[in-house]
């Protein structure tokens, strides 16, 4: 069983990345006082994550002033505990903070049972807070490589092989 995690309070919430465009890895990073939660996450949870925080955060009131620069950097190390699954968020009206909840990706079995259990993470964080952690999620996607106007899949600098085309033509940036 892998580690559950409650963090009622941030102080830091971010998204990066390690590694080049292409082959990046994607990281959801938490800390609370001593303690830093870093979770691995795939680039399309944080597009969805971006898109969805966007459109909670234009029914809220106005923000007040967003993290940024350092304090959106990962910190190091850069050690997932484990995969992100899936994603909730929540909005607590009471205390005014978006609220997280990550699931473990779960490892099941042929008859699609989980063979094991999954570690769940909890992380309140301000308004400002996960508005800077939308942009900069964005920003992350933004930077990565282009999409094929035909099937839609990254493109490398040298083309790729088309599932539209059937392979016949390879568009390039």
């Amino acid at each position: 069983m892998s580690g559950s995690f409650e963090l009622p309070a941030v102080q830091r919430l971010t998204v990066g990345t390690v590694g080049p465009v292409g082959k990046r890895a994607f990281y959801l990073q938490a800390r609370q006082g001593e303690q830093l939660l870093t979770l691995k996450i795939e680039k399309q949870q944080v597009g969805a994550l971006a898109q969805a925080l966007a459109a909670l955060l234009s029914d809220l009131p106005p923000l007040g002033q967003l993290p940024e620069g350092r304090e959106l950097e990962l910190e190091e190390p850069v050690l997932a505990e484990w995969p992100i699954g899936s994603l909730r968020i929540d909005y607590d009206r009471d205390l005014d903070q978006v609220v997280l909840v990550a699931e473990e990706v779960l490892e099941v079995d042929e008859e699609g049972e989980p063979t094991v259990t999954g570690g769940m993470a909890r992380l309140a964080a301000t308004r400002e807070q996960v508005a800077a952690l939308a942009v900069r999620g964005a920003a992350l996607i933004e930077a990565g490589r282009p999409a094929c106007p035909l099937c839609g899949f990254p493109l490398d600098p040298e083309g790729h092989t088309c599932p539209k085309t059937n392979g016949h033509r390879a568009p390039k940036l």
